[in-house]
Formats: structure tokens, C-alpha cells, sequence
């Protein structure tokens, strides 16, 4: 009855819109009479167009959703029928057929913690994670949440979420230094964010999907709670990852980019009074720049094979040229017996290095070289003249990524590598001074070595249809079931 009243309503707002059209165009000119009314037709036909486009769009998702509601019911009638036959039906037990697989594993409630101390707790990355799919322990627990998701059991969802959340913190708790499980650990907790989005069925998501794919999203519950969760996750562990990678690299990177000799016989001459410290330092170093390069692609190839997003390498190789960068820089300013003209010319050479490997790697736009940008202006000040106003203008204008301190302390470290050359004279640092005192900046000497950039985790759908993932027995996990 409201609905007609509606309607009727609508129907005289009609009427009484037609009259007064009718009662303006009396009095029009025919030909303006005819455009009007033209015009009015137009705009009623878009009107109710767009209405109708309204129409479908809402019918398509109710049709969506009653497919996902069928389904659940056709399950539920099976299970029925199932219990009413006389006899168990042995086919069971017989693994469907791939066609029929909807991407799904079954497990028992009682099984859960089994789940996540083979998956999760006992999971040895070395040496398992190069015969596993990348992120399979994400699909794998993705296509346990969709099952009670799909039995629309709420207490089965939150028991598994809270389960593997708490299970990978404690799995870092334990092993937190080494950086394969720490790698392994932030890729499938990621990928498993991903999979949480592009299943969720928001149509953000769904446009990325195969038709396939769309049918496989999650039909009772909105997860988004848990999707930060995860992510807030995810960022802790990235900061541990960067944490481990800078254990494993600061013990390299003095000896590796400043005291071994990459360019032979460039520093056979060693700066005047300090030959005798400089020869001691160089035969104690243990790490070269091939050392750091190794350790960088090491690094990578453990990323790669552990599936982490490409995005987010790039992220962390940035991180990791900062790291490099700051600490060179930050002992070049502490040690007069590294500021001379040689020295200069091996740094520059070894970010040379740092540079073909981010191009060998298809790196150069994630922002890592630009991190080692005071490190050059450094490398570049002990190599350029220091005498005359020109010089000191010169290097101002180079130098825009150094701070005056840093500028200051390098000049006055300078030592010159044989008698012929002069040291920089305090006039000329005074001139430096004088041009930079404008300089809005902040007055510190040494990087923050200990500085992270903010890490983001930009959505990566996956083209692997879940339906296809086999679990290999080596996982021992023969208590789930596809479905």
C-alpha cells in the first residue's frame, strides 16, 4: 500500500510538471514550442535511463549474492542427503574432481593448532621455501579462512586470524635475527593481506579479478578489521627485517667502502704523517666492496625467492643504501686519515659499484641512489680546488645535500697526500661560511644512522587461482581437505 501511495505521488508530480511545460509552451513560437519540447524529452528518456542503469547495477549484486547464498545452500542440502543415506557414500573420501575443487581447505576446529605449528611455528624457510610456491603459507591459510567464511562460522574466522597472528609474532620473538625467517615472515603475512583484499569483494579489489576469481570471495564477512591488523603487523616486521639487515651489514661497510684499496695503487701514496695508521687499518680489514655487493644480492635473491612484493624490495634496497651511505659518511667525518684527494676518487668509484648493481637489478628509480647523494657531494669536495672565490662558490652550489657542519668539518679534515700540496687555509673555510650562513638547516654533523623511512604496502593482486595449489607433503598437513 505505501509503495502504490508512492508511485500515485510520483505520477501527479508528473502531471503537474507536464501542465506547467504545457502552459509555457502555449506561449512560445511554434518553432521554439517544437525545441522545448524536444529538449524536455531528452532530458526525461537521460533521467530515466540513468534510473534504470541504477536498477541493474543493484540487480547484479543481489544476483551475486543469491549465487554465494545458493551455493551455501546447495552445500548444506549435500551435507543432508549425506546423513539421511543409509550408508556412508565412499566417495567421500575421493578426492574431487579439479573442475569441481571451489579453492577451499576444510579442517577441523580440534585441528587448528596443528595448522599453525606446521604452517607457521615449525616452518624451517631455508631450504623448504625454494620448493614451495612464493607465499604459499598465505594461500594456504587464505583458503582455510574461506571455508569458515563459507559455513558462515564467525568463531572459526576470529579462532584463525588471532592464531596466526599471534603465532608469526612469536615465531619472530624467537628466530628474530635471522633474516631469512624475518623475510620469510614478512612476505606471507603480506601476501595474505593481499589475498584478504582482493577476495574481500569490494569492487576496488574485484576489477583486478578473473571472473573466477570473484566467484572465490569471502560471502560473509567483512574482514577489514583484521586488515589492519595484519598490516600494522607487517610494518613491525619490516622494521625487525631492516633491523637484521643492518646487523649483517655495519660490520662491512667501514672497511668495504672506505679503508680496502678497489682501485689499486691510487692510494699508494699515503697522506703526509698518517701513512703509518692508514697501512695498519688496511691490513686489518677483513670486508671488501664485493663483500657488501654479495651481501646485497643475497639479500635480493632471498626476497625474490620468498615472494615479497616488488614494490617492497625496493623499499627495503632503498633502506639499505641509506644505511650504506650514512654510515660511510658519517666515519669519513670522524677520521682525518680518510679526507684526501685519493680517497675521494675510491668512493666515487665504489658508489659507482653500488650504482651498476641497482642497475643490474632494475633499481635505479626505487630511490636508493639518491640516498647516496651527501656520500658523493663528500667524495666530490675532497677532489675539487679549495683556493679561490670561485672554488668556494663552486662547492656551495655543489654541496646542496650537506649540511654547512659537514662541509666545514671535511675542509678541515683535508689532509693532502704529499708535500707538494697545500692544506685548505682558514680564510677559505671563513668564506664558506660566510656564503652558506643563510642556510636554513640543521646544525648536525652525523646522519641518523638508525632513521626508516616510512614503508607503505601497496596492493598486489595475484593472477594463482587458488583452485590450482596443491600442498606438498612435506608440509605434513594431510588433515586438511579440499573442497
Amino acid at each position: 500500500m505505501e509503495a502504490l501511495r508512492g508511485e500515485l505521488q510520483t505520477v501527479k508530480e508528473e502531471n503537474h510538471r507536464q501542465q506547467q511545460l504545457l502552459a509555457q509552451n502555449l506561449q512560445l513560437p511554434p518553432e521554439a514550442r517544437i525545441e522545448a519540447s524536444l529538449q524536455h524529452e531528452i532530458t526525461r528518456l537521460t533521467n530515466e535511463n540513468l534510473d534504470l542503469l541504477e536498477q541493474l547495477e543493484k540487480q547484479d549484486k543481489t544476483v551475486r549474492k543469491l549465487k554465494k547464498q545458493l551455493k551455501v545452500f546447495a552445500k548444506k542440502i549435500s551435507d543432508l542427503e549425506g546423513q539421511m543415506a543409509d550408508e556412508p557414500m565412499h566417495p567421500v573420501n575421493i578426492p574431487r574432481r579439479e573442475k569441481d575443487f571451489q579453492g577451499m581447505l576444510e579442517y577441523k576446529k580440534e585441528d587448528e593448532l596443528k595448522l599453525v605449528k606446521n604452517l607457521i611455528l615449525e616452518l624451517k624457510p631455508r631450504g623448504v621455501a625454494v620448493n614451495l610456491i612464493p607465499g604459499l603459507p598465505a594461500y594456504i591459510l587464505f583458503m582455510c579462512l574461506r571455508h569458515a567464511d563459507y559455513l558462515n562460522d564467525d568463531q572459526k574466522v576470529r579462532s584463525l586470524l588471532t592464531s596466526v597472528i599471534n603465532s608469526i609474532k612469536k615465531i619472530l620473538k624467537k628466530r628474530g635475527d635471522d633474516f631469512e625467517t624475518v623475510s620469510f615472515w614478512l612476505a606471507n603475512p603480506c601476501r595474505f593481506l593481499h589475498c584478504l583484499k582482493q577476495y574481500s569483494g569490494d569492487e576496488q579489489f574485484m576489477k583486478y579479478n578473473t571472473p573466477k576469481q570473484n566467484d572465490h570471495c569471502l560471502s560473509n564477512f567483512d574482514l577489514a578489521e583484521y586488515r589492519q591488523g595484519l598490516s600494522d603487523l607487517a610494518i613491525q616486521i619490516y622494521q625487525q627485517l631492516i633491523k637484521c639487515m643492518e646487523n649483517i651489514l655495519q660490520p662491512m661497510i667501514v672497511s668495504g667502502m672506505l679503508e680496502h684499496e678497489t682501485i689499486q695503487g691510487v692510494s699508494g701514496v699515503k697522506p703526509t704523517g698518517l701513512r703509518k695508521r692508514t697501512s695498519s687499518i688496511a691490513d686489518e680489514g677483513t670486508y671488501t666492496l664485493d663483500s657488501i655487493l654479495r651481501q646485497l644480492s643475497s639479500f635480493h635473491a632471498t626476497m625474490c625467492q620468498h615472494g615479497t612484493d616488488p614494490e617492497l624490495i625496493k623499499q627495503v634496497v632503498k633502506q639499505q643504501f641509506y644505511i650504506i651511505g650514512a654510515v660511510t659518511l658519517n666515519n669519513l667525518l670522524l677520521r682525518k686519515d680518510m679526507c684526501s684527494w685519493s680517497k675521494g676518487m675510491q668512493i666515487r668509484y665504489n658508489v659507482s659499484q653500488l650504482e651498476e648493481w641497482l642497475r643490474d637489478k632494475n633499481l635505479m628509480v626505487c630511490g636508493a641512489k639518491e640516498t647516496l647523494e651527501p656520500l658523493i657531494q663528500a667524495a666530490q669536495l675532497l677532489q675539487v680546488k679549495k683556493k679561490t672565490d670561485e672554488d668556494a662558490e663552486a662547492i656551495c652550489s655543489m654541496c646542496n645535500t650537506l649540511t654547512t657542519a659537514q662541509i666545514v668539518k671535511v675542509l678541515n679534515l683535508y689532509t693532502p697526500v704529499n708535500a707538494f700540496e697545500e692544506r685548505v687555509s682558514v680564510t677559505f673555510i671563513r668564506t664558506i661560511q660566510n656564503r652558506l650562513r643563510d642556510r636554513k638547516e640543521s646544525p648536525q654533523l652525523l646522519l641518523d644512522t638508525k632513521t626508516i623511512y616510512p614503508v607503505t604496502f601497496p596492493f598486489s593482486p595475484s593472477s594463482l587461482a587458488l583452485e590450482t595449489i596443491q600442498i606438498p607433503s612435506s608440509l605434513s598437513l594431510g588433515f586438511l581437505t579440499r573442497v
